[in-house]
């Protein structure tokens, strides 16, 4: 290296040297800060992820009426609230997600994070910041609003509910990740989120309860990721979930999300694929 090149790197050398390091959650705030402000500017995003929530909690009315809920100890309401939580937690976190990470690893833009302060989970938490505080948000105004339009009553046992949601949050921001591991561009991001999102919708309790499935299907059923979180969610109406079956339904989740913490660990691309 030539003496001018040392003298010009020295001053830099000099401030990053006395500049104090910044702790984990005002990094993870500041990168944060500037996701929020590129999906605030993104109309299609806010969309998917505000907008298409309540369309389809608000529309699940007319099929959860023509469902026969007898002997299922359901209601039209503790069917409807808790998949409507569901919904804001699949399209405000999982698919909206996907797509940024994808975005952020093809525009180079992980890359250059990883060569500053944050850490590799915290610029993945980080910028998954915007999207928990979109499905809390939403989560309130849903369930205030919904229990309004069925006239049902306020949740049993808010703790389950809570439990559920932060569970929740915490299974698709790394299933998230993982999925954005096996997308090669963000056009195809549109799609990779699909297998998953309509297995669970279909099968783990979202828009109908596994009550309504054969017995061995149901049996099944009750070990898929999304299962536990829904029976947290709508135990937290009904009140009728016991301490065992919540112990159960909060290991199985956090399993779950330990074995997509572990796929990204070795799986994610920080770097674009092509």
């Amino acid at each position: 290296m030539t003496s001018a090149a040392r003298t010009a790197q020295e001053p830099l050398a000099s401030a990053s040297a006395t500049t104090p390091q910044r702790t984990a959650a005002a990094r993870m705030a500041a990168l944060g800060r500037a996701e929020l402000t590129l999906l605030l500017r993104s109309r299609a995003s806010l969309v998917n992820a505000v907008v298409l929530p309540s369309a389809v909690a608000f529309a699940m009315r007319g099929m959860v009426n023509g469902l026969d809920l007898e002997g299922t100890g359901l209601s039209v309401a503790t069917v409807m609230l808790p998949a409507a939580l569901a919904n804001a937690l699949f399209f405000a976190v999982y698919t909206n997600l996907v797509g940024v990470y994808v975005v952020r690893r093809e525009g180079l833009v992980l890359k250059r994070l990883r060569t500053g302060e944050l850490r590799d989970w915290e610029i993945l938490a980080g910028g998954a910041l915007p999207a928990l505080l979109l499905v809390l948000v939403q989560s309130v105004l849903l369930g205030a609003g919904m229990t309004v339009f069925l006239d049902a009553n306020a949740p049993a046992a808010w703790h389950l509910v809570v439990a559920g949601l932060l569970i929740g949050v915490a299974m698709l921001v790394a299933a998230a990740a993982l999925t954005a591991a096996f997308t090669r561009t963000a056009e195809s991001a549109q799609l990779t989120f699909l297998p998953f999102l309509l297995v669970t919708m279909a099968a783990s309790g979202v828009f109908a309860p596994r009550e309504l499935l054969p017995d061995v299907a149901a049996d099944v059923a009750a070990w898929l990721p999304f299962s536990p979180v829904m029976d947290l969610l709508r135990g937290g109406w009904t009140g009728d979930l016991g301490a065992v079956e919540q112990v159960r339904a909060m290991l199985v989740a956090l399993a779950w999300t330990g074995v997509a913490v572990y796929g990204v660990q070795r799986r994610f691309r920080w770097e674009p694929r092509h």
